[in-house]
């Protein structure tokens, strides 16, 4: 068992999107993105199988699909996709996503 204070650990910075690795084992992989205003987790896939989710914890943006589709990314909201599936996230405010992938890649 472990415990990551993300809040206190993964840190916003101007001009890049940060990542903190959370968790990584055989059976799934955990990161938190945070990304500034204006700022996006480009849209794209991965050639495997598995699935991918992604948490808002906090600010708001738009998860980003294939054919320029766009959703709502607000706080609570959860995408979750096929890992081939093209996905991604712009940031509309500073935002703080989890993004759970199993298996990891």
């Amino acid at each position: 068992m472990k415990k990551v204070e993300i809040f206190k650990e993964g840190k916003f910075k101007d001009g890049s999107m940060t990542r903190l690795l959370v968790h990584e084992s055989p059976y799934m992989k955990v990161i938190n993105f945070n990304i500034k205003a204006g700022q996006m987790l480009p849209l794209h896939s991965h050639d495997i199988e598995g699935e991918v989710s992604i948490a808002v914890l906090s600010g708001s943006g738009e998860f980003l699909g294939k054919d320029g589709l766009t959703l709502p990314a607000e706080v609570g909201d959860v995408l979750v996709c096929a890992i081939s599936e093209p996905h991604g996230v712009m940031a509309k405010s500073d935002l703080r996503i989890m993004a759970t992938i199993a298996p990891p890649i």
